[in-house]
């Protein structure tokens, strides 16, 4: 695997981890039913919660998820303008669906961590459903799930990555008979004439004249 290659793939792995790490320390701070205060004034009912370190957390898990799918979509190149030798049919159709399923699951990780984030901040609310007053906290394994989606997110871009810049170089055996070419001169054959028959009486003269 080249160098380039590996440096990519450690750094997303890198970005997955930390994004992983920091939903899952949000779900354990998350703001508790007990961390919640209830006052009643004037018949109205409001919820008020305190300020929680997963308000911080969620949006940096969030943040490093979003860095590792811009970082993966620019290296990699969309499949009609990338430049390159394009990949074997085989690559071209895993790296296509695992783009496809990575922006889905980015898209699901990305909201449920703002999300989550965004009910951990401190502040005041007043929630009334069918004529009862309650009070709304992020369920438990709201950030683990976007946790895990980030890791599902981060290694299909590998994959994707590492299929989409694969160039499998199919080199054809050919084999190439050469041509003699004469340099020097042509060889001509010598010209042999046909034998002359002499008569032996004229033979004879021609050796005593």
């Amino acid at each position: 695997m080249e160098r380039r290659k590996i440096v990519m793939c450690g750094v997303l792995f890198l970005l997955g981890l930390l994004s992983a790490v920091t939903a899952f320390v949000a779900e354990a701070t998350r703001i508790k039913r007990s961390q919640v205060t209830v006052t009643v004034s004037d018949s109205i009912t409001k919820c008020t919660y305190p300020r929680s370190p997963a308000f911080n957390l969620g949006f940096t898990s969030a943040l490093f998820l979003m860095m590792a799918q811009i970082i993966v979509s620019v290296s990699s190149g969309c499949f009609c303008c990338r430049k390159g030798p394009a990949p074997s049919r085989s690559n071209w159709i895993i790296s296509l669906i695992c783009f496809v399923v990575s922006w889905f699951t980015f898209v699901i990780a990305f909201l449920v961590l703002l999300s989550g984030a965004a009910l951990n901040d401190e502040h005041t609310e007043e929630s009334m459903n069918a004529g009862t007053y309650f009070c709304y906290i992020v369920k438990p394994g709201v950030f683990s799930t976007g946790a895990v989606l980030s890791l599902v997110t981060i290694a299909l871009g590998i994959v994707y990555y590492l299929c989409l810049t694969s160039n499998k170089q199919i080199v054809a055996a050919t084999t190439t008979q050469g041509t003699g070419i004469a340099m020097g001169q042509p060889q001509i054959p010598e010209r042999v004439e046909d034998p002359v028959f002499v008569h032996e009486d004229t033979y004879m003269r021609r050796q005593f004249t």
